[in-house]
């Protein structure tokens, strides 16, 4: 853990999507990047971040397993000077927040209907908040110039993923900006060796470590393409390789595993992204939605 990741926190954050939700956030994004020692207090923090803000470092030392200097290592990777600053931002963060809700607890197989749609909502919901606080403006604001330059437009994402890729593309075609979306990887691969400078390639990938995107983004890259990735992991291959990071904030249950979880968040990202294009190349955009809905209607009417 030797580079530093600053915690990202709004200007115009609201309670429900503040500095401790973005801390939380952060950590959860960060832990597949993480030494075993280093994860081990990336996960008390997440699991309970009150609880690891009444902790001495001695306590949180004993809890995590783990060396008191590795706590030290870990704050100052977060971007604090050390454990005590880390401690605060917690104690604010648990103060804000209020009790821990019963809804943050997983799925059981045990239940009702009525159990899994409040704790489906509640965990998607924080997704959609703590994405806010994870969506850096300024990479946003650089990916949206690359998109709306006039080179070719490449989209990659696998599995879960693919499906966000596709609804990324169908809303830009929507409003005349001419793009692809690949779902396996020898179709991805194959376009991105085809492109260069003024090009774009952007992937989607929850984890940020699929070989089957991975390649192509590469190859991209060195040809001169502009690269962006769509990740919940702003420390993966995919996130140092690509020149834009758009990070999401998906949140596992029992039964939906990463790839799925992070899809809610990825959409958010997507439509930031879209709305952004659109606001840009307001006179086309414009144009081309109200040819395609009325051609939509016409058909429906016929």
């Amino acid at each position: 853990m030797q580079e530093k990741v600053p915690v990202p926190v709004p200007g115009n954050a609201t309670a429900a999507s503040d500095a401790g939700d973005a801390l939380t956030a952060t950590v959860r994004g960060l832990l597949p990047s993480l030494t075993p020692a280093a994860a081990r207090i990336a996960t008390l923090i997440v699991q309970d971040p009150a609880q690891v803000a009444r902790s001495t470092i001695s306590e949180l030392s004993a809890l995590a397993g783990t060396s008191e200097s590795s706590i030290v290592r870990t704050a100052r990777a977060l971007g604090f000077t050390g454990y005590p600053e880390l401690r605060l931002a917690l104690a604010a963060s648990a103060a804000r927040q209020g009790p821990r809700s019963t809804l943050s607890a997983g799925i059981t197989p045990e239940d009702s209907a009525e159990e899994v749609i409040a704790k489906l909502v509640h965990t998607e919901s924080q997704a959609v908040l703590e994405t806010a606080t994870q969506l850096d403006p300024a990479q946003l604001d650089g990916a949206v110039a690359a998109v709306c330059g006039g080179g070719q437009l490449h989209i990659a994402g696998v599995g879960a993923s693919g499906l966000v890729a596709q609804d990324l593309q169908q809303k830009l075609a929507r409003i005349g900006r001419p793009c692809h979306a690949h779902g396996d990887s020898q179709s991805a691969l194959t376009s991105a060796v085809l492109l260069g400078e003024g090009d774009v390639f952007l992937v989607v990938s929850h984890s940020g470590e699929s070989r089957d995107v991975l390649a192509p983004l590469r190859r991209a890259g060195e040809l001169g393409a502009t690269t962006v990735v769509i990740t919940n992991h702003p420390m993966s291959t995919a996130a140092r390789l690509a020149d834009y990071v758009l990070v999401s904030a998906g949140r596992e249950t029992t039964f939906r595993p990463g790839a799925m979880a992070s899809r809610i968040s990825q959409l958010v990202v997507v439509d930031c992204l879209f709305v952004c294009v659109a606001q840009r190349t307001f006179e086309v955009s414009s144009r081309a939605l109200r040819i395609t809905h009325q051609a939509l209607e016409s058909d429906r009417s016929s």
